[in-house]
């Protein structure tokens, strides 16, 4: 029996933008992240792209968009944004700014606004899986539609090694 999708701000938002997407409900594993959701969901970790929450200080906060296999190199993010460093916000500060639960934070309506930048290379992706809004829920789309419903700053932010 196939999982009802639910209603998330995520989701309301996808439909108000009138992009083509599809829900994939799947069953959420505390802690096992994007590589849990990559084999829930049968799809290559690196076409899932997951949300990290990011501080340049506590009252800046970003959307930093990275492959599911990938990690964030904050020196490259600082620069590229040109602020002296970078971070990763606390999970309460996380929830706080985006008003979703970590584990189910996604770029598409988040509490307020945040700027976003997108690791360059997940424009290459044929399609992606991202979260939908809460644990447990990703959708899949073209990079395109992702690209122009958030506008991101494309960066080569990945961790070497």
């Amino acid at each position: 029996m196939a999982k009802k999708t639910p209603s998330t701000r995520a989701i309301h938002a996808l439909k108000a933008a009138g992009v083509d997407y599809t829900p994939h409900p799947y069953t959420y594993t505390h802690g096992s992240g994007a590589r849990g959701a990559a084999e829930a969901l049968g799809v290559p970790l690196h076409s899932v792209v997951k949300t990290l929450v990011m501080q340049t200080d506590p009252r800046s906060p970003l959307l930093v968009l990275m492959h599911g296999d990938g990690g964030v190199s904050t020196r490259a993010l600082a620069r590229g944004l040109g602020v002296k460093s970078v971070q990763p916000c606390a999970p309460k500060d996380a929830e706080r700014h985006t008003g979703y639960q970590t584990g189910g934070i996604s770029p598409f309506g988040t509490r307020k606004r945040l700027p976003i930048v997108a690791q360059e290379s997940i424009q290459s992706l044929p399609r992606l899986w991202i979260n939908g809004g809460r644990r447990g829920l990703l959708v899949s789309m073209t990079p395109d539609t992702l690209l122009s419903l958030l506008s991101p700053t494309l960066l080569d932010v990945l961790r070497e090694g």
